[in-house]
């Protein structure tokens, strides 16, 4: 465990620096704009110093995008990206599809055949990237509820429109699938071959979740959004995995550019319905979460109280190449109910982790990534035994019952991908 905190601690200090001067990359995070995500992109951006924004049309209207924008742009190596989320073209989501790019009439068949709407929709898509400083152009994408002739016919005509208006900067092809579509092999294989003919610079991936569940519980699922990703980037192509929680860490065995997360569940998961109407999950559940990175689990603040009294709190305490400072009160002896521990705390030391282990997910080697990410399975699997035998449980963000579905996940990617990404890692 020391030589993984050792190593992780020098990557996240000194790997954009190992970067630059060697040319290597690292798996990035973004942070996946959401409800009341302002201040926190500002903050941690600055903190991290550097980093990207995914905004969000639906939760900021024309000046707030344009506010943001402007100020993560204009810290140290801050970038924003848009994701125009047109992902249900019906919804009727009132602040998102107040946007000067969102059709006002939109006919399925005759959107997508090459006519003026669509023309339309790429062009102000385009002038509003431009506008906000976005290094790569996202473009829209319909959500698959299945893969098929439709909707690869609705991709392919975006490309097409796109070559045509060759826009200033490097697009990334959205790639958004329901559950079932992601879980059938299928699909997934038709998907990859009849992409051979796009020519985007990347994609952008966003995948709904099994039965909604915040922590996927089906290997299936897991293991064919690797595949994917693994067969972009073994043509060349950046990837960049949207709505992702920790679980997609093991997204850098296929050496995924980046993932992206945010605050709320919404945001570390991708529920299509949010885009449909008003959604208000963020003011619902209003729960603060503890987590705790070498357990890849979360837990509720009494739970901690419960940790505190049979002995086994500091076990949960992040490492040191972890450790924000956000938590600090949490295991300063105090019963940790009672040290007010805010939902912005928990929110900020929630993506802090995660920064830093994306940043130590990738090594040098395709079957040196693969191990070390075995072993943060076994890490967590051997606190999480010791946990649940003093009787402290993650419930629903507990990774108990996921760890076997990232282990198979990555033990069905050597068998499908190992060998090419083996020989062909050093050049991707």
């Amino acid at each position: 465990m020391d030589i993984y905190v050792h190593v992780g601690m020098f990557t996240r200090r000194f790997g954009r620096r190992i970067q630059q001067h060697f040319g290597e990359r690292l798996v990035e995070l973004y942070l996946q704009f959401g409800y009341g995500m302002m201040e926190h992109c500002r903050s941690l951006i600055s903190q991290w110093g550097g980093g990207t924004a995914i905004l969000s049309p639906r939760d900021l209207n024309d000046e707030q995008l344009s506010r943001l924008a402007a100020t993560i742009t204009k810290l140290p190596s801050g970038r924003v990206l848009l994701d125009p989320q047109f992902y249900l073209p019906h919804s009727d989501h009132e602040r998102l599809c107040s946007h000067d790019y969102w059709p006002k009439d939109y006919q399925t068949h005759e959107f997508w055949q090459g006519g003026q709407a669509l023309t339309d929709l790429l062009t102000k898509l385009n002038r509003l990237n431009q506008q906000l400083g976005c290094t790569e152009f996202i473009l829209p994408g319909l959500h698959a509820a299945t893969i098929d002739d439709d909707w690869l016919e609705t991709q392919r005509a975006i490309m097409e429109e796109v070559d045509a208006r060759a826009p200033n900067m490097p697009v990334l092809a959205t790639i958004a699938l329901s559950a079932d579509a992601v879980r059938n092999q299928d699909q997934v294989a038709l998907l990859l071959e009849r992409s051979e003919e796009w020519k985007p610079r990347g994609y952008y991936i966003v995948c709904e979740h099994p039965n909604g569940r915040y922590l996927a519980d089906d290997p299936i699922w897991l293991a064919n959004i690797l595949d994917l990703a693994a067969g972009f980037k073994l043509r060349g192509a950046k990837v960049i995995l949207g709505y992702c929680n920790h679980q997609m860490l093991i997204a850098a065995a296929t050496k995924a550019d980046a993932i992206a997360s945010g605050t709320w569940m919404n945001v570390r998961s991708f529920p299509p319905d949010k885009f449909r109407v008003a959604y208000d999950e963020e003011i619902k559940q209003r729960t603060t979460w503890y987590y705790c990175p070498q357990a890849l689990s979360e837990y509720k603040i009494p739970f901690l109280d419960f940790a505190n009294s049979r002995g086994v709190l500091q076990l949960m305490a992040p490492p040191k190449d972890l450790d924000g400072g956000f938590v600090t009160a949490l295991f300063g002896g105090a019963q940790p109910t009672t040290v007010g521990f805010s939902e912005q705390a928990a929110f900020r030391h929630y993506l802090h982790c995660l920064h830093g282990q994306t940043a130590a997910a990738m090594r040098q080697t395709f079957d040196e990534t693969v191990d070390h990410h075995r072993a943060s399975l076994a890490t967590a699997r051997s606190l999480l035994t010791q946990l649940q035998a003093a009787a402290v449980r993650g419930q629903l963000r507990d990774f108990t019952e996921i760890l076997d579905v990232n282990e198979a996940a990555l033990s069905l990617l050597l068998t499908t991908r190992g060998p090419m990404l083996r020989r062909r890692w050093a050049t991707l």
